[in-house]
């Protein structure tokens, strides 16, 4: 997945391999190979690929050892992974144990509805793993449209579907005009 989105940023900032090789003084050979996901990067790769790509090193090194399968191709999962931004967070109430049982989490987020019950309460914290690809009913956080919300992702023929565990919220299906990034999976 790595590889993927290098690619997907070089193309989308204009700069041909032979560039990207050329300012990051790594063998272009080599460099396909990282993009066809054949290698990884060694991180001082990575650190370099992103200083010349202009963008955060953390965001992509989220991706380094995830993989793509089948379905999360079908609905181009590498088009809703963010590269360039980050969670913002309002305030910090303090630490919280990590479960052992689930060592990739980065943060835990306090729910602030009750959208996911009887899943989550409200006020329940999530352990989310950043820029990881969903597969089919897995629990997300996702950036829609400028809000933060956690949701069951479905997909359907290609199609993405944002649902919440409470019935009394409506399905949300993420079309082309709206902005969408996944931002994690919920670690349970």
């Amino acid at each position: 997945m790595i590889g993927d989105m290098i690619a997907k940023v070089r193309k989308e900032k204009g700069m041909s391999t032979t560039e990207l090789a050329r300012l990051t003084d790594i063998n272009i050979g080599h460099l396909t190979h990282i993009e066809k996901g054949e290698r990884n990067p060694s991180h001082k790769a990575l650190k370099n690929i992103c200083k010349a790509l202009d963008v955060p090193y953390q965001q992509l090194m989220y991706t380094y050892d995830k993989t793509i399968n089948e379905e999360q191709e079908s609905y181009n999962v590498i088009d809703h992974i963010s590269y360039n931004k980050v969670l913002a967070v309002d305030s910090i109430s303090g630490f919280i144990d990590c479960p052992s049982s689930i060592p990739s989490s980065a943060i835990a987020i306090k729910l602030q509805d009750n959208s996911m019950e009887p899943s989550f309460a409200k006020g329940a914290y999530v352990f989310v793993e950043f820029n990881s690809p969903l597969e089919n009913k897995n629990i997300g956080i996702f950036s829609f449209n400028n809000q933060v919300l956690v949701r069951r992702f479905i997909t359907k023929k290609g199609n993405i579907v944002l649902r919440a565990d409470n019935k009394e919220y409506e399905d949300i299906l993420i079309n082309e005009n709206d902005t969408f990034f996944i931002i994690g999976k919920i670690c349970v």
